[in-house]
């Protein structure tokens, strides 16, 4: 069976990277930890923010990981299995998850707060600068 790209029109050049990323982000659908995205205002003139938002009751400071690689932003939560208590019912798992947000070129990420049990990372999305380049017209005879 042969898969038809949305990206495959002959006036879309070079788009191939932003195909093969597409792939990775719909074959990561894991739901846990739930998160929000949110524009945050920002004053005029000012770039575009956002902000991720991930529920993680039970992690402390130490056992969370946010990292930038290339274009990716890496959330990671490890939390160690505690030998030393007794449970009569457990039904708050110590888990590990691990949240990928594939970034834009330019995007930049400014911070990380923890605060009640929610994760948030605060993003700038600058405005991209306008090039016009005229390109010469070569004559070959």
């Amino acid at each position: 069976m042969t898969r038809v790209s949305s990206l495959s029109s002959p006036f879309l050049l070079g788009f191939d990277e932003i195909e093969r990323a597409l792939d990775r982000v719909t074959k990561a659908a894991d739901g846990y930890p739930p998160y929000n995205i949110e524009r945050i205002g920002g004053a005029e003139g000012q770039a575009e923010r956002l902000r991720i938002t991930l529920a993680v009751a039970g992690f402390t400071r130490e056992q969370l990981d946010v990292t930038v690689e290339e274009n990716q932003l890496f959330i990671r939560g490890r939390q160690q299995e505690d030998k030393a208590r007794q449970y009569l019912h457990r039904g708050i798992a110590a888990r590990q998850f691990q949240r990928t947000f594939l970034l834009a070129d330019g995007m930049e990420v400014l911070g990380a707060d923890l605060k009640n049990g929610l994760l948030s990372v605060d993003l700038a999305r600058p405005e991209p600068e306008r090039v016009v380049r005229s390109i010469a017209i070569s004559e070959q005879e």
